[in-house]
């Protein structure tokens, strides 16, 4: 059947960041709603962001195009033009290829919950703007050790 139960897909804590990049991110929360239909050139994401935490470090994709749509709360994106704020039905997007390192950040007092929705190309790749990171092909079809320092040094 292709209704998705969004009670039962898994929900992830935190992030796979190597520590200490993992920090920021410890107070998020996140269902793959694509990933119990299996489907495969999509994903579609509902990520609940707490008080105080951030939706992953500052980055870019060289293959994959990015959409969010808040649905509750408040939020700041940030982004190489700044920051700014974000409402419940406000969306921002981040076109594949284009080095605009982002991410979000809840200062807010209550949760804020996301919809983020991108591709699922395993030749996707890129870089973190504010730290000494980036992340490797294939973490779709095989999730971990896909980070290395810029140089090329393992990390995790």
């Amino acid at each position: 059947m292709p209704t998705i139960n969004i009670a039962t897909c898994p929900l992830i804590h935190g992030s796979r960041y190597p520590s200490p990049y993992d920090e920021p991110c410890r107070n998020k929360q996140s269902q793959a709603l694509t990933q119990a239909p299996d489907l495969t050139q999509f994903g579609v994401n509902l990520v609940r962001i707490e008080p105080g935490a951030w939706s992953s470090q500052r980055h870019w994709h060289v293959h994959e195009d990015e959409f969010v749509w808040v649905l509750e709360g408040e939020i700041i994106l940030v982004s190489d033009a700044g920051r700014e704020t974000l409402h419940a039905g406000d969306c921002a997007g981040f076109k594949a290829g284009v080095k605009d390192g982002h991410h979000f950040i809840n200062e807010s007092a209550v949760d804020a919950l996301l919809l983020v929705v991108g591709s699922r190309d395993d030749r996707d790749h890129g870089e973190y703007s504010d730290i000494d990171m980036r992340f490797l092909a294939n973490r779709y079809s095989s999730p971990g050790g896909y980070y290395e320092t810029k140089d090329g040094k393992k990390l995790g």
